[in-house]
């Protein structure tokens, strides 16, 4: 029977999800993108409710099973009345096709008119401007054979998982199980499981009651061709640990840093001479990098002049010009961080002055709160880690522990905690994302302003939150293992994917864990020492661009 209360959770929290990515979108996108876009605008809404989706879909999995003890007989996957197997197949095969087809196809259609980024491709020979879904369906076939290829060869060879399992001899029927059934134990989970149209479940507490006194138990490998959802969710989230095992780490330490760092830096009234040092400053700042800008806009015109272009295509065979390249995009990067910062700092310099009597002063401290609460659950998060993901067999179950006092205490509360603590995870990775490309300027910077935020800024965050969500989740779902031990997901990646040829390297060592881990401590370290972002030299950001022209 369905859970009617599991129903009204699952389209409230979809609602919410949407009323945010429209909030979110019509504050922070740019007036250039008020009344364009659509398509682009589509992509980003459905997207983010898509990753919010994705998250929130193991506390909804936890919920929708955690009475599996009692509805024995049934299927692990109905025992809420939702079918989370099927679920989860609709989000494994939505993210991809955002992240590879509908962001890729929105991005090459939105930016078709830049001549300059697209290095002079978006005209044709005669002059005629190119056609922006012709230019777009271009790029995206490019995108499409080679992922597809990617995808492809990777099910052919890797799609056998072998699992682990302890066998039982002399099975009988046992609520509805056959003869034919062999019951075995996950080495992984240590749950009993039957083994039943490809598909390995739980058993009831009857079945364990009775076979834990049969003896000759063996230990076997268990050979299955994973469905290709499951599979590609699996690849998904391998590729996406890569990211946030870098950018999680990084967000994890500078998330409470940069909300507390807000209280800290709350504007305050100045008194005239501050005010003339501090408006001083910023005068002479933006004439810099006014003077910069327009240097970098006379190299590409003359660039562009030539016929000259610094993509891909035109570098990889000559190792000058790759340098060549590489300086010019360091300097792009390093003026595009002067510049948000400087812009920072102007509008806390409005808060101080022109805007000091209509700046809310309730949102530092609200700030701050966010900030300490973050502090906790980074805490937390580094105990768990220590204490029950990374020991085998784990020292304490600890936040498994405080989930399941939550639930005999009021159930909700604990599948919030698991929905909190995941929701999180994906926050820092967007933090850590935007902290390493404003201090090692490594990537383009696409901070999220409001009301200037540009719909391919948009789109990037929206395909790093995808790339990371499966990760996010199967992460969750061994760092919260006893606690969603009947989770359907906890049965895909702790039990299929777990084991899948040349990716179980990664996973049965815990590589990834160990990298987010090291890389969260080599950042707290390092915030520690460099509190706060400091822009690139303008003298020495103007002397380099004088020199790459003369």
């Amino acid at each position: 029977m369905v859970d009617i209360f599991l129903i009204i959770v699952t389209l409230v929290a979809f609602i919410i999800l949407t009323v945010v990515a429209l909030y979110l979108l019509v504050h922070y996108q740019h007036p250039d993108d008020k009344n364009e876009a659509y398509l682009p605008k589509f992509v980003v809404i459905f997207g983010f409710v898509l990753a919010g989706a994705t998250v929130l879909m193991l506390p909804l999995d936890v919920a929708n099973n955690e009475g599996y003890a009692g509805c024995a007989g049934y299927d692990t996957s109905f025992c809420g009345g939702l079918n989370m197997e099927i679920m989860w197949s609709i989000v494994f095969w939505a993210i991809p096709i955002w992240v590879f087809v509908l962001i890729p196809f929105s991005t090459f259609y939105y930016e078709a008119d830049d001549g300059m980024l697209m290095a002079g491709t978006s005209y044709q020979p005669d002059g005629a401007p190119k056609s922006k879904i012709a230019s777009a369906c271009c790029y995206q076939l490019f995108v499409f054979i080679i992922v597809g290829g990617i995808f492809g060869a990777s099910y052919f060879i890797f799609s056998e998982t072998n699992i682990p399992v302890r066998s039982y001899e002399g099975a009988r029927l046992l609520n509805g199980f056959t003869d034919t059934v062999t019951p075995r134990r996950n080495l992984t989970t240590g749950e009993l499981l039957t083994f039943s149209s490809h598909q390995l479940e739980p058993m009831t507490q009857t079945d364990v009651n009775y076979f834990k006194s049969v003896a000759n138990e063996g230990i076997v490998e268990l050979t299955l061709t994973v469905s290709v959802s499951n599979f590609y969710a699996g690849l998904m989230a391998f590729f996406g640990w890569f990211l946030f095992a870098i950018f999680g780490g990084v967000g994890l330490a500078a998330m409470p840093l940069d909300l507390i760092m807000m209280y800290i830096k709350r504007p305050r009234h100045l008194d005239a001479q501050e005010f003339q040092e501090l408006q001083t400053s910023l005068r002479e700042r933006t004439n810099e990098l006014v003077d910069i800008g327009e240097l970098i806009k006379i190299e590409r015109e003359e660039k562009a002049q030539l016929g000259l272009t610094s993509g891909w295509g035109a570098t990889m065979f000559d190792s000058e010009k790759r340098k060549e390249a590489r300086d010019e995009r360091q300097a792009i990067l390093g003026f595009k961080q002067a510049v948000y910062l400087l812009e920072q700092d102007v509008d806390d310099f409005q808060a101080c002055h022109a805007n000091y009597e209509n700046y809310n002063p309730l949102i530092p401290y609200i700030a701050l709160v966010c900030g300490l609460l973050s502090v906790i659950i980074s805490v937390m998060w580094f105990l768990h880690i220590v204490i029950y993901v990374l020991p085998s067999p784990p020292l304490r179950p600890f936040l498994n522990n405080f989930f399941g006092w939550f639930d005999k205490w009021f159930p909700l509360f604990g599948v919030l905690s698991v929905a909190i603590f995941t929701v999180y995870l994906l926050l820092c990775a967007i933090k850590g994302c935007f902290k390493l490309g404003m201090r090692f300027l490594c990537m383009t910077l696409h901070p999220m302003t409001p009301g200037k935020t540009y719909m391919s800024s948009f789109m990037f965050n929206i395909g790093l939150v995808l790339l990371c969500a499966l990760p996010v989740v199967q992460f969750c779902s061994t760092a919260f293992a006893d606690y969603a031990k009947y989770a359907t997901i906890r049965q895909i990646f702790g039990v299929q994917i777990e084991y899948l040829n040349f990716f179980s390297f990664f996973w049965k060592n815990d590589v990834f864990i160990f990298a987010f881990l090291i890389i969260m401590l080599l950042t707290s370290v390092y915030l520690a020492c460099k509190p706060a972002d400091q822009a690139t030299n303008s003298q020495a950001l103007r002397d380099r661009l004088n020199s790459r022209r003369s």
